[in-house]
């Protein structure tokens, strides 16, 4: 018995250095795990931080579109530029808030992305309405030019039928005035008779027939003859014989009241009064306010 105490007891330390070692080496293997899983969660968290900081650098990069974006935004509609302006400031602050933002992490940039796609959608929203305003100008202006174009086609139209009508007026006024023909200048004696020479006249006498016309207004008027003499100068027996044409008042030679009823009408008038000297002598015959005659005679 004695001999196996101390057999056990001599392998007693040895059996305490074995469980020593042992427990050297599990503790050793642990410190090198958790080396490798210190080292796996530090790379892990580097990694991370540097895609965050890449996703930040690509967030600001859209925001930065987005700002651009509403920049370019022009709309004449007082309402839809304040709602921009309004939308401009958010997305200044959200850059602002993003660049000194210093927890940048997944969950962060969740954040400020999905408030990023809150604004996008707005501003969508804004474009939609601002191509339908657009849309509607364009539609209105198309229909103001082609109204402007009708109503200037319809003022071209009226003009021209306005034209045509004051050109028909005119052709009418025109062929409803009474013509004077066959107008002759006789000089007479004392006795109305005819005499060959001028230096033997007491006064001319003017012939003529005023022309039959449908379209005249039948009726009185007064017949004016102006008779030049050689001298340039209209024979008149008054300074007050004057009369209207065409705004002026011209010198009459000689008038006489006429009853006019559409048909040829022998008209004779009198001179009566100085200046009659030998020479071409210029008549001429109005009525109805034109011109209806003249001729040219030479007296002796």
């Amino acid at each position: 018995m004695a001999e196996e105490y101390n057999s056990q007891g001599d392998n007693a330390p040895e059996r305490t250095s074995k469980s020593i070692r042992g427990y050297q080496i599990v503790i050793i293997l642990l410190v090198v795990v958790l080396g490798v899983l210190a080292f796996i969660y530090f790379r892990q968290v580097k990694s991370l931080k540097a895609e965050a900081k890449a996703e930040k650098a690509i967030l600001e990069e859209n925001i930065n579109d987005l700002i651009v974006d509403l920049d370019n935004l022009k709309v004449d509609n007082d309402s839809i530029s304040y709602n921009l302006g309004v939308e401009r400031q958010r997305a200044d602050s959200l850059m602002e808030r993003l660049q000194n933002e210093r927890n940048i992490n997944r969950a962060t940039i969740r954040k400020y992305e999905k408030e990023l796609g809150t604004m996008r959608d707005i501003m969508r929203h804004y474009v939609k309405q601002i191509d339908s305003l657009n849309q509607l100008n364009r539609s209105l202006t198309q229909e103001n030019v082609a109204f402007r174009q009708q109503v200037n086609d319809e003022r071209i139209r009226a003009q021209a039928a306005e034209e045509r009508a004051s050109e028909l007026s005119n052709r009418v006024k025109v062929g409803a005035i009474v013509r004077a023909r066959d107008i002759v200048l006789t000089a007479l004696n004392s006795n109305d008779r005819v005499v060959p020479r001028a230096s033997r006249a007491e006064r001319l006498r003017v012939d003529f027939i005023l022309t039959a016309n449908d379209l005249a207004t039948p009726g009185e008027r007064n017949v004016y003859v102006r008779i030049t003499g050689p001298d340039g100068y209209v024979l008149a027996s008054d300074i007050s014989s004057l009369f209207d044409y065409e705004g002026d008042k011209l010198t009459y030679s000689a008038v006489r009241e006429i009853d006019y009823q559409n048909k040829d009408l022998e008209v004779g008038l009198y001179y009566n009064g100085a200046g009659i000297t030998s020479g071409t002598y210029r008549v001429e015959v109005y009525m109805d306010g034109y011109m209806i005659g003249t001729t040219e005679a030479y007296l002796k």
